[in-house]
């Protein structure tokens, strides 16, 4: 083994190397990004509008939000829920 040979410096040079292959890689279109669904179940919506699940459903038989009905099952569009967030915003 040769003592000249620092085997920190080579270990930094190397993980240095790894950190930019990475960033490279997360940085190609559809890498490293998290999908969002569209539609959202009750609960879903209640956990992002932070209100609770009886709290939206209460909404819902207002008509405030607009629903996406399959077979039995009720499902929100998250642009309907943002738009309702937009239309709730006071100046």
């Amino acid at each position: 083994m040769n003592p000249a040979v620092n085997f920190d410096i080579l270990l930094d040079a190397f993980s240095d190397l790894i950190a930019a292959k990475v960033g490279a890689r997360l940085a190609e279109p559809g890498l490293g990004t998290k999908m969002t669904r569209r539609l959202m179940t009750v609960e879903d919506a209640a956990v992002y509008l932070g209100r609770t699940k009886e709290a939206v459903q209460h909404m819902i038989a207002a008509g405030k939000l607009p629903t996406v009905k399959s077979d039995r099952r009720v499902f929100l569009d998250i642009k309907d829920l943002d738009q309702w967030i937009d239309q709730a915003k006071i100046q």
